[in-house]
């Protein structure tokens, strides 16, 4: 018998699902990174780590963040680029500069409304 075939315990107590932590950022909120100088605008939430263990390893221990929190996609930037980030809820803050993000991606992906925040073109919602 294959796998798709062999007959299911229907009496079997369900898979535990790991705790998810609640993500304190939105699509769209402006944030800054806790020990790096950057920022930038999210446009994308992963609930738990979703990146290549390649890309985790690279990280230096002493400040290598747990997998299971909310990671964020970022349109970033520095003082000498704009780039994209991954970066884990630990090491996000909320940005209170009120200075517009500059990424070259942003109007691709947002509107910006007249308080300044950036609110996702209709085309890239789900």
């Amino acid at each position: 018998m294959n796998e798709l075939s062999e007959p299911r315990n229907l009496h079997q107590a369900p898979l535990a699902m790991p705790p998810i932590a609640h993500a304190r950022f939105s699509i769209g909120d402006v944030v800054r990174h806790r020990l790096f100088d950057f920022r930038g605008v999210i446009f994308d939430v992963d609930p738990v780590f979703a990146n290549s263990d390649e890309w985790y390893e690279a990280i230096p221990a002493e400040v290598r963040p747990r997998k299971d929190q909310p990671f964020y996609h970022l349109l970033a930037e520095n003082a000498e680029a704009s780039y994209i980030a991954y970066v884990s809820q630990q090491n996000l803050m909320v940005d209170e500069s009120d200075e517009p993000v500059e990424h070259p991606a942003i109007t691709g992906l947002f509107d910006v409304d007249a308080e300044g925040r950036y609110q996702l073109r209709r085309e890239h919602r789900h």
